[in-house]
């Protein structure tokens, strides 16, 4: 039996997520997005000393919850908590900017954490894991490359020289590599192996001579100057390695071994992101029914237009549909503990809807609120973002149609003969031969 209830206690924990995000991390997400009196004056060093204070004192709230790290499990000092417990939390820490950081579990740390607890060496787990599961220090993932987020064109390589491994080249969109402490690195070690074969992946120090980030790319909207800005955090770094030398027990893994290792953080990553994606539209669907009543056009109130509430009802079956398959996608994976064929279609699936999802749902947010709408003095443009993003990041929605596409087939056999197998004249007559020898034993 499916059943995505959970017990009491942990219920309470959920409210208690909710009530927080509601009463602490959404007005730090309001306030951090000015970062300024309401004179206009900027924040001086004291004062942001200050709110690091208060974001360390909600973090040790977070701790005294249990929730730090949520994601992890008890060999990480988590709470071993399964997917479907998982998915709920983060409903509720995608309705804000701050929650994941705030609870441990801001990507791409969390992605990164599981990387090194699954391939790393003990001397790798305690030198870089476990300052990252305290929040003592940052992480990114360099992956993707400028001309190709297909692992099949990456040229980045790594070459073997004495104790030391010799990396070159550039990677793009490496969140938060501007702030980081250390990256995983991607590079080909084998280009004449096999594709999953081909590349392996290196913990690159960001410190180490050689290490540069070219620029810190922003999402669209933000003004281009910001990209320039190379030394702080956030943002999407586009680093280059030039003649970087990692030590040869920065491996992170076997050689070779980089693609396959690279899932371990990606398909879980997605089921949180998707789920997540829930509370982005849970918040635009209440933002939308809000305005609704609110908002007059003609002497009416735009609820009681048909083609408004139109909008509205797509909305909540879009969003309870997708919710479910998420849920249902985690049940599977608590149920089975492997990533297996069956569950891969499934991540494929809501990874796919959850791009449909965020773009119809906050579309229809968008138009109702009108020029409000176009606005940034709601959270409806940011959150628009949330929609390409989610076609392109983990993956293209496009390959993943086609990945799923392939998995579903594998499930059927074509037909040899002239007609398919559910052609009704050929089912008519076996049906007549079926029941006719019925009747005439009779």
């Amino acid at each position: 039996m499916i059943d995505f209830d959970v017990e009491p206690e942990f219920q309470k924990q959920i409210d208690w997520v909710e009530r927080f995000t509601k009463d602490e991390i959404e007005p730090l997400d309001q306030f951090m997005s000015v970062g300024r009196r309401k004179d206009g004056s900027p924040l001086d060093g004291d004062s942001w000393g200050v709110i690091r204070r208060h974001m360390s004192n909600l973090k040790q709230q977070v701790k005294d919850q249990g929730l730090w790290g949520f994601h992890l499990g008890p060999e990480l000092g988590g709470p071993g908590l399964g997917q479907v417990k998982l998915c709920l939390l983060n409903e509720k820490l995608g309705k804000t900017r701050m929650g994941p950081s705030l609870f441990g579990c801001q990507a791409p740390d969390t992605g990164n954490m599981e990387l090194i607890a699954h391939n790393g060496t003990e001397e790798q787990k305690k030198k870089y894991l476990e300052p990252l599961l305290a929040g003592d220090m940052h992480s990114a993932y360099s992956m993707t490359e400028p001309h190709a987020g297909e692992p099949g064109e990456f040229i980045c390589n790594a070459v073997r020289d004495g104790d030391e491994w010799v990396l070159n080249g550039e990677k793009w969109y490496t969140s938060n590599g501007a702030g980081a402490d250390f990256l995983i690195v991607m590079a080909v070690t084998d280009p004449d192996a096999p594709l999953l074969e081909r590349a392996s992946m290196f913990i690159v120090d960001r410190d180490l001579p050689g290490v540069e980030v070219v620029r810190n790319v922003h999402n669209i909207g933000t003004n281009l100057r910001e990209n320039y800005n190379v030394k702080g955090g956030g943002g999407h770094a586009y680093m280059r390695y030039n003649n970087v030398r990692v030590p040869r027990e920065n491996l992170l893994g076997t050689e070779g071994a980089g693609f396959v290792g690279s899932q371990t953080r990606l398909s879980g990553g997605r089921v949180h992101h998707a789920m997540r994606a829930v509370g982005v539209c849970t918040k635009a669907l209440d933002m939308m029914c809000e305005r609704a009543l609110s908002r007059k056009s003609k002497g009416q109130h735009l609820s009681e237009l048909q083609m408004v509430q139109q909008d509205i009802a797509d909305s909540y079956i879009q969003l309870k549909q997708f919710r479910l398959h998420v849920l249902y996608t985690a049940w599977l994976i608590d149920k089975t503990k492997a990533y297996t064929q069956e569950i891969r279609k499934e991540i494929a699936a809501i990874k796919i809807t959850a791009a449909k999802v965020n773009h119809d749902i906050i579309y229809r947010a968008i138009h109702l609120h009108g020029a409000l709408g176009m606005s940034n003095e709601t959270p409806l443009g940011e959150m628009w973002m949330s929609a390409p993003q989610m076609g392109i990041m983990d993956g293209a929605t496009e390959a993943h149609k086609s990945n799923l596409a392939k998995l579903l087939l594998r499930d059927y056999e074509a037909s040899d003969d002239l007609f398919p197998t559910y052609h009704l004249p050929k089912l008519i007559e076996k049906a007549q031969d079926k029941f006719e020898a019925m009747i005439d034993a009779a």
